[in-house]
């Protein structure tokens, strides 16, 4: 059986709940490298989805008319942070997330922006090492700007364990 074609857009309002569902599902992957606190999470609160979606910083994936993955990003002074990049596990290894990626590169020339930045699981197979073979590369803590360290600080401050995490950069890559 042949997997379906993949197309990209812009989410729209009435894919808030579905993007909620594919976070869902991409966290119960985490279960089976014992980070069980991020698959027990609940998903993003609905109201917030929307508030991304209704800003433009939300892409999805579809498959046959339903959405399997998506990619969050804010824009941050010349770069784009990559806030949230999840797809259906059954949807893995189809270059779903790289394709995404693609199309933030995209919004980010559109804005003028030169690299991509994200923060991810330093040892998990599908984060770091994932990112690492999209051309991410780690960011030490010294090249950390005031916006990331901020971003390092909410999220200890929620409680996440951030000595597990690293941040990653890549260049916008050039059109094709």
């Amino acid at each position: 059986m042949q997997a379906s074609a993949v197309r990209y857009r812009p989410a729209v309002p009435d894919d808030v709940a579905s993007i909620r569902f594919v976070e869902y599902e991409a966290a119960q992957r985490f279960v089976s490298v014992g980070l069980t606190g991020i698959a027990a999470a609940r998903p993003m609160d609905a109201p917030f989805v929307l508030k991304k979606v209704r800003a433009a910083e939300v892409i999805v994936a579809e498959c046959d008319g339903a959405c399997v993955g998506f990619v969050m990003f804010a824009m941050l002074r010349a770069c784009i942070y990559v806030e949230a990049l999840d797809v259906l596990p059954e949807h893995a290894g189809r270059r779903i997330g790289a394709g995404l990626l693609d199309r933030v590169d995209a919004r980010a020339r559109e804005r003028g922006a030169t690299h991509l930045v994200l923060s991810t699981f330093r040892d998990v197979p599908w984060n770091a090492p994932y990112y690492g073979r999209l051309g991410f590369s780690v960011l030490e803590d010294h090249e950390l700007d005031a916006a990331l360290k901020r971003i390092r600080a909410l999220r200890i401050a929620r409680g996440v364990d951030e000595t597990k995490r690293v941040f990653m950069r890549r260049a916008v890559k050039p059109v094709d």
